[in-house]
């Protein structure tokens, strides 16, 4: 994440105890086109459609431009028909990335739920940045898109690349035993810098144009990477759970 967008995923909110760190809420189910019109079976269909489309260009080739005209012609649609659904790109990527952050709890977030014991710290903080890394993968062009747009001052998007890892932060918080701590505390930077470095590794091994340019696309290299990130996450969690519990005795 940017600088910004570390800081404003830190705080402010309220203390979170464990597993009650939740992704946002998904939209109410649109009745209603941009012109205000009801949405019947046909202009639904039409919105799934336009979906459809979108998705179907990012599973194709990466040199294929994405934009509202490239997405109207996969969907063999006029662009007023287009924006009578989406306003601009930005909220039709919104749109295709709801289903896929509802899918977060199930593919990563949820590992994070039950406290990891002493003994299996390691093991755990790997298969957790395994399946975040996993997720990326298979999300790989639509996160990066998101990314790109966040980091380029979209508003939109960089927040909602905030709210996809706030609960991850503070459920990295909860393994450290640092839930009844404040926003800002060191305890909740450490899980800020924590989420912050998984995110720019998986960004990184999941960008194969630049895999290319550092000649180091081969899977190996990335399993190291990914080890080295799920190590820092381990000791992070080890050395702030010693630090808490000195303080509190």
């Amino acid at each position: 994440m940017t600088a910004k967008a570390s800081i404003a995923a830190e705080g402010p909110s309220e203390p979170k105890g464990r597993g009650k760190a939740k992704l946002a809420t998904p939209p109410k189910t649109l009745s209603h086109n941009l012109n205000g019109q009801r949405l019947g079976r046909k202009g639904r269909d039409t919105r799934e459609r336009i979906l459809a489309a979108t998705n179907e260009l990012l599973a194709g080739p990466v040199d294929v431009e994405l934009s509202l005209s490239a997405v109207a012609r996969q969907a063999s649609l006029g662009m007023t028909s287009l924006y009578n659904y989406f306003s601009d790109l930005t909220e039709l990527l919104l749109a295709v990335l709801d289903p896929v952050m509802a899918t977060a709890e199930a593919e990563y977030v949820g590992l994070l739920r039950t406290r990891w014991t002493e003994e299996e710290l390691g093991e755990k903080a790997l298969a957790f940045v395994t399946a975040y890394h996993g997720f990326w993968v298979k999300h790989s062009r639509l996160l990066h898109l998101r990314n790109n747009m966040a980091d380029r001052q979209n508003e939109r998007m960089m927040l909602h690349r905030v709210h996809a890892a706030q609960p991850v932060m503070r459920l990295l918080v909860d393994q450290m035993d640092g839930g009844t701590e404040a926003a800002g505390s060191p305890v909740f930077s450490m899980g800020t810098a924590l989420m912050t470095g998984l995110e720019r590794v998986v960004t990184v091994t999941t960008d194969m144009a630049l895999q290319n340019i550092l000649h180091s696309p081969h899977p190996l290299a990335r399993t190291h990477l990914l080890r080295a990130e799920a190590r820092l996450m381990e000791l992070g969690i080890r050395d702030y759970r010693a630090m808490l519990r000195d303080a509190r005795a």
